[in-house]
């Protein structure tokens, strides 16, 4: 698919963390120094592949049975504000986005947020950098009963706006969060952070992996 025919899609569904900011290193970081605090035993780099889903979803993979729901929410929480105080000075969007978005509005492309994050991580990221109102859905953790690679996130994401799956293209940095997007029936583009392109080849709905958006135009 070309760089045209990118933009000749309905929808933009945009993952946040590593996606649309370049946070990952931070809530690998957070979560890393969390389960150290908790006893648990990870290196940081196995940690790495540990965050994707709910917070609540990666401390019952870490420590299986050992919390109960409200434990596991409560140690999240503690974990988001450590992100969120750690990364606000670095906060910004990942190179070429800010004019990606202005495009693809002008264009009249219908954009979606569809995140693992939770709403008070979204909220930071969108209202510190001033680009909410090129959303016209934002789906978070807070609202799907499953997580990725599930394609609750991105199919809700096409209901809000109204689109058919076939008529979206996501936007991903993990290979959970592509396989969310290959089993919700949607192409995806890859942006390359804490992942090599290597690890999405065997995904058939990758339309290209990029550094940046940047390469997009």
């Amino acid at each position: 698919m070309s760089n045209f025919e990118i933009f000749n899609a309905k929808g933009f569904l945009f993952d946040l963390n590593g996606t649309m900011v370049n946070d990952m290193p931070y809530h690998i970081e957070a979560w890393h120094k969390k389960i150290i605090s908790l006893g648990g035993n990870l290196t940081l780099d196995e940690m790495k592949y540990q965050c994707y889903g709910k917070n609540d979803e990666l401390l019952e993979r870490v420590f299986p049975g050992k919390y109960s729901m409200e434990e596991k929410i409560k140690l999240g929480n503690e974990k988001e504000a450590i992100y969120r105080i750690e990364f606000k000075p670095s906060l910004k969007l990942i190179d070429g986005l800010a004019t990606f978005l202005q495009s693809a509005s002008s264009k009249k492309i219908k954009m979606a947020i569809g995140s693992a994050a939770i709403n008070e991580n979204i909220n930071f990221v969108i209202d510190n950098l001033q680009i909410r109102h090129h959303f016209e859905a934002i789906v978070s953790a807070n609202n799907v009963n499953q997580s990725k690679p599930h394609p609750e996130t991105f199919l809700m994401c096409a209901e809000q706006l109204k689109l058919h799956p076939n008529d979206c293209v996501v936007f991903e940095d993990t290979p959970k969060g592509v396989e969310c997007a290959l089993n919700a029936g949607m192409k995806a583009i890859v942006i390359l952070g804490e992942h090599t392109a290597n690890e999405f080849a065997s995904f058939s709905n990758v339309i290209k992996c990029i550094n940046n958006y940047t390469e997009l135009f």
